[in-house]
């Protein structure tokens, strides 16, 4: 009789992303889940010091891996999933990690009120979605920063997904080309006064 070999979690965690790009895909919006050294890109852009940080759309957890691997207490750090079983995967990966199901789209429904956030970061595909709620997220994310701090948001376009509306600014922060697609990591800050 012969024994089956064990399938490497990579892979597991390859097919499951797989059969959810395939029951959803423009809410995926990724052919792969993000490489480590995407999510190392986005963590290096938090700054340093205290401060409660929000994940929007973690997926399986490969930037909140990195997140946390960046220092951050996983009690800092609260993360807005849509989708049940990536949310449930993250949960069981990150268990002290607050792990939001809801839509990071509408934050006022999902979290509420809450403290100014050091930093958001975001896997959401935004050009998945309409110039509309792309504005509207952007609106809604830079309302919720505490002064000077970051909105990080990945893309695989060549400019960002939403340009900075007035009174934030939008610079590129890197360039990751050991990703699937390459991938940009793009950072937006309210400017003084706004």
């Amino acid at each position: 009789m012969t024994r089956a070999l064990p399938i490497p979690a990579f892979l597991v965690e390859r097919m499951r992303f797989l059969l959810r790009v395939l029951n959803n895909p423009r809410k995926i919006g990724a052919v792969a889940p993000s490489s480590a050294a995407l999510g190392r890109a986005m963590a290096a852009q938090i700054p340093a010091g205290g401060g409660a940080i929000l994940e929007l759309g973690p997926g399986t957890g490969a930037i909140t891996r990195a997140i946390l691997a960046h220092g951050i207490a996983p009690e800092r750090l609260t993360a807005i999933e849509y989708d049940s079983d990536f949310a449930s995967l993250v949960k069981a990966r990150f268990p002290r990690v607050n792990v939001v199901r809801g839509d990071a789209f509408d934050l006022t429904r999902t979290l509420g009120h809450t403290e100014p956030f050091a930093a958001i970061l975001s896997g959401l595909p935004l050009l998945n979605f309409p110039t509309e709620q792309r504005t509207q997220l952007l609106t809604q994310v830079l309302a919720r920063l505490a002064p000077g701090a970051p909105f990080i948001q990945f893309s695989y376009g060549l400019k960002p997904s939403v340009p900075a509306p007035v009174g934030a600014t939008v610079s590129q922060a890197a360039r990751v080309l050991l990703n699937l697609p390459p991938a940009r990591v793009w950072v937006y800050r309210k400017t003084q006064g706004a």
